[in-house]
């Protein structure tokens, strides 16, 4: 039997199958849009047709992400935290934080060596920092968002980003434009507020955060730029997953599994 994970964000609906051994299958990222029931059906299409698995073949779902509610054949919905946990140590066992920075929030976890979560901090209240921050700056700039994970190469780091209000950053952004400044100064600005703004939220959480392995899900942790400030500002290698996307999604999947066999009869014994 196989099982299914499925993360559905504010940007992107992520599906990732696993077999019965917790070999993960495949994995999708699909845009969530307006229709967030859409995005899930397209999302689980694509990882089946991967797999080459039928949807009766499916033991059980877990969901998680912000519209996890929405998804009706689901055996249990469970929160981001204990998702992207159980996926980066799933990936990264040795993981003692992790960062998680999607499209609308930003989190902080600390673990244990064995992986429980023991504290966290969440941005949720400001979206600054996170996926959509990165739009409007993207758009400011008048260039794709895939393209700003690379346009901070060669920059002596002259420019700073005071503000990280998303409103009022674009404004900074507009007017650095304005005066001159390069493209790749002003990214690496950007940045550079980012990591100072996820340390700042990190600190609150493992103060001695040092010589501790640190690890990165989420969207933005596609973004290359973003990933480089972070470690200049930790003073370490974030650990970032090939698809850090499906991070959550793996975990609910591992979740799905566990569960799955919980809730299964003991077998009964015959004489």
């Amino acid at each position: 039997m196989f099982y299914l994970g499925i993360d559905i964000g504010s940007l992107s609906c992520d599906a990732v199958l696993i077999d019965e051994d917790a070999r993960a299958l495949a994995g999708a990222v699909v845009p969530t849009g307006a229709r967030n029931r859409d995005a899930i059906r397209r999302a689980t299409d694509e990882v089946l047709r991967a797999a080459g698995v039928s949807r009766d073949q499916v033991a059980a779902v877990v969901s998680t992400g912000y519209g996890r509610d929405r998804v009706d054949e689901r055996l249990a919905a469970v929160t981001e935290i204990t998702c992207h946990a159980r996926g980066i140590r799933a990936l990264y066992p040795a993981t003692r934080i992790l960062i998680d920075i999607g499209g609308q929030d930003s989190k902080c976890m600390l673990l244990t060596n064995e992986g429980k979560i023991v504290n966290f901090a969440m941005n949720d209240k400001c979206a600054a920092g996170t996926g959509r921050f990165l739009e409007a700056m993207a758009r400011a700039l008048q260039v794709d968002i895939d393209e700003m994970s690379g346009l901070d190469a060669g920059a002596a780091g002259t420019v700073t980003i005071s503000s990280m209000c998303t409103v009022f950053a674009e404004s900074e952004v507009v007017s650095l434009i304005a005066e001159g400044a390069a493209v790749n100064e002003i990214v690496r600005g950007l940045n550079r507020a980012i990591a100072a703004r996820t340390v700042s939220l990190l600190k609150r959480i493992a103060p001695r955060h040092a010589e501790l392995p640190v690890a990165m899900s989420g969207g933005v942790a596609r973004n290359s730029g973003v990933v480089h400030a972070l470690g200049e500002s930790l003073g370490c290698q974030l650990l970032v997953p090939d698809s850090p996307d499906t991070v959550g999604a793996l975990g609910a999947a591992l979740i799905a599994r566990e569960r799955a066999h919980l809730s299964q009869p003991a077998p009964t014994s015959s004489r």
